[in-house]
């Protein structure tokens, strides 16, 4: 069985996307899927800071474009991806709520419900109140949850997974690797993740 590695940061939209058909990628090719969550920030401080100036001087054809791109993609995954009013988000409590909710099985379900509220509910994902509204949404005890992504361990397990990310070479989200070093980088990547899990068969 492959194993399929998916680094990611609910604060972007091409993640989201990614991150609504991995599921299904691994389950077609037979692979073990890891969930990776990890603080896109981090990297991009650390080795693609390029993001950054192109943010500050967007090319307006470039730009344009994007957007057209995302919602072409968001309609054909069925998905709602609007532009939230606070851009870039602060995640990383949200992103620590990965790992709390890994204890309990739900780690796919509250980084669902995260891409949900702050891409298609354009709430701020950095706020108790938003983050209480997660947790129990996907039946969370929230008290709990904003609690523990205080907990220096669940701390250091968000920087450990992005460190990891980078020292294999990544710069951003979402990075999938399929069996430790085949990398691939971006929602438009998947057809290539299915390929090469077909070919493992």
């Amino acid at each position: 069985m492959a194993r399929l590695e998916f680094f990611f940061d609910c604060s972007s939209p091409w993640t989201y996307l990614a991150f609504h058909k991995i599921e299904e990628v691994a389950a077609e090719g037979d692979a073990e899927l890891v969930w990776k969550p990890i603080l896109v920030g981090g990297v991009f401080n650390a080795v693609n800071p390029s993001v950054y100036e192109m943010r500050a001087n967007p090319v307006k054809g470039k730009a344009k474009y994007h957007a057209k791109d995302l919602r072409d993609w968001a309609r054909l995954y069925g998905l709602h991806i609007g532009w939230p009013s606070i851009f870039p988000i602060n995640s990383v409590r949200a992103m620590r709520g990965c790992f709390v909710a890994e204890e309990q099985g739900r780690l796919p379900a509250w980084s669902r419900a995260v891409f949900e509220a702050y891409w298609g509910e354009d709430r701020d994902i950095n706020q108790d109140d938003v983050l209480r509204d997660v947790a129990e949404r996907i039946g969370l005890e929230a008290g709990e949850l904003l609690e523990k992504i205080a907990d220096p361990a669940i701390k250091q397990k968000l920087r450990d997974n992005t460190d990891e990310l980078i020292a294999r070479g990544g710069f951003g989200s979402p990075t999938i690797f399929i069996d430790g070093d085949d990398m691939y980088f971006g929602n438009d990547r998947l057809q290539l993740v299915r390929a090469a899990l077909a070919e493992d068969r």
